[in-house]
């Protein structure tokens, strides 16, 4: 089965085409950054009106790559929820016409089911059931996954998100949107003894400590600004940075351990834009060798670098795992859900 995979959820657009048989087959990626860094972050407006402009083309891209035409797609899935409403309204208007106009079947698919998946991508993909720490600029979830669709959250984030956390700290020392990446690379610039000029402003672990596994990032914010309002030499700002990276990253790590332990799962997979950042990568494989000394089955499993932020190949991923299960509706019916809970969904 080849199912045409639509993502634009937010300020990318991505399309892919994905075969059960042969795996990824093409794909094609878009980003609204450059349009949206004038305005610090995303106008929902001119996101949508990019998306339409871009989608048509980048599909007849996707497929020529491929060495295929329409006619070759068995299932078409695009991206249903969450995410801003004109924008997913695009991509679903487009995915549904087109699934009527060549009568395949057609599937809304859930944006963090597409990052929960996207690791099976990898080179080495880890099997259900697992524990999957999700990390965007909207989302800090954990959730146990036992199956495709059959999942039960840990824990959420109680306000801001880690990538929110990033992405405010960033603008607040000017480095632009999109912040998570520059602040990254900030941090990199930190000095061998970045820890000791480091612990000079040492910022908080939010409920680091506590007995559930939510997360909290909206405290980091206000202490970064804080400590900003105090004054922090140019000479210490890479230092800084990697001090809110250490922070953040503390947190994720420590509560996916704890997750893991909680249940007594073995395999732990990363997914989200976060997941890309090398600091946190590094983290996790360092947790994970010391959990080996105990449990020498764990396991901890990555999305490809190019696969940790949207993309279409996740969205066809998920689509072509519930599509194989039970194909989906011909119809131009469909609808859109800006918020919609993962545990919420059910198996196919």
């Amino acid at each position: 089965m080849r199912v045409l995979g639509i993502e634009t959820s937010c300020d990318e657009t991505g399309v892919a085409l994905y075969s059960t048989r042969d795996g990824l087959l093409a794909q094609r990626l878009h980003s609204q950054v450059q349009m949206h860094e004038r305005y610090g972050g995303v106008v929902p407006e001119l996101a949508s009106r990019d998306h339409v402009q871009r989608l048509a083309p980048m599909i007849e891209a996707t497929l020529a790559d491929a060495g295929l035409d329409f006619d070759a797609i068995d299932g078409i899935a695009y991206t249903e929820g969450p995410g801003l409403a004109g924008a997913l309204l695009v991509g679903a208007a487009l995915a549904r016409s087109l699934a009527f106009a060549l009568d395949r079947p057609a599937i809304g698919v859930h944006h963090l089911e597409g990052h929960l998946v996207a690791p099976l991508l990898a080179d080495r993909p880890p099997a259900f059931p697992f524990v999957a720490l999700l990390v965007s600029g909207g989302h800090t979830q954990l959730l146990e996954a036992r199956a495709l669709g059959d999942y039960r959250l840990l824990g959420d984030t109680v306000d801001d998100a880690a990538g929110e956390a990033f992405d405010k700290s960033a603008k607040l020392l000017g480095l632009g949107y999109p912040g998570g990446p520059a602040l990254a690379a900030l941090a990199a610039q930190a000095p061998a003894d970045a820890v000791d000029r480091g612990s000079r402003f040492r910022l908080p672990r939010p409920k680091l400590r506590d007995a559930d596994l939510d997360f909290s990032f909206s405290g980091l914010k206000t202490a970064v600004l804080t400590r900003l309002r105090k004054g922090v030499a140019a000479s210490d700002r890479p230092a800084f940075a990697r001090e809110i990276e250490q922070a953040i990253t503390d947190v994720l790590v420590a509560k996916g351990v704890a997750a893991i332990e909680r249940t007594g799962r073995t395999r732990l997979v990363i997914a989200g834009g976060v997941s890309a950042n090398t600091e946190l990568r590094r983290k996790l494989d360092c947790a994970a060798a010391r959990l080996r000394r105990t449990h020498p089955e764990f396991e901890v499993f990555y999305p490809p670098p190019g696969l940790c932020t949207d993309n279409g190949a996740m969205i066809a991923l998920a689509g072509a795992l519930r599509l194989a299960a039970g194909a989906g509706p011909r119809s131009l019916d469909f609808d859109v859900r800006p918020r919609w809970p993962l545990e919420s969904l059910s198996a196919p």
